[in-house]
């Protein structure tokens, strides 16, 4: 029989984080072989057209990113409420970017948003039952 030993808390919350930014990192990645957006990135005309675009883009996907880490290093308490209110704004997030998504070339990321939903939902579930002392 193969020992299965119990996972710390923080140690779930840090690994689905990372999962959800791998998810975030490949759909972008994979969208760049979508038609003509090379182009639009050539030639300026997408979505990411302004500065300020960019900024809220990128603090947006820092978040996940920062959750790798403060999942670990946090105290319980604020870490609860991180968890369950970030998994939630971003479960929320992928799923309605994940139907406003949904066309021929853009499969994936339907996929990758209802993967990421479940992944951050997951976060959220691990988060309020968090573990209490005995």
């Amino acid at each position: 029989m193969l020992d299965n030993p119990k996972i710390n808390i923080k140690i779930k919350l840090a690994a689905l984080w990372t999962s959800v930014v791998f998810c975030y990192l490949y759909g972008d990645y994979f969208e760049l072989y979508t038609p003509d957006k090379v182009n639009s990135l050539l030639t300026g005309d997408h979505v990411m057209d302004s500065p300020i675009k960019l900024l809220i883009a990128s603090v947006t996907l820092a978040i996940p990113s920062l959750m790798v880490a403060l999942s670990i290093l946090l105290p319980p308490k604020i870490n609860r409420l991180l968890n369950v209110l970030f998994g939630s704004v971003f479960t929320l997030m992928m799923l309605l970017i994940g139907i406003g998504s949904f066309t021929r070339w853009y499969g994936f990321y339907v996929f990758l948003a209802f993967l990421e939903s479940l992944l951050t939902s997951t976060i959220v579930w691990h988060a309020w039952k968090w573990p209490r002392k005995d």
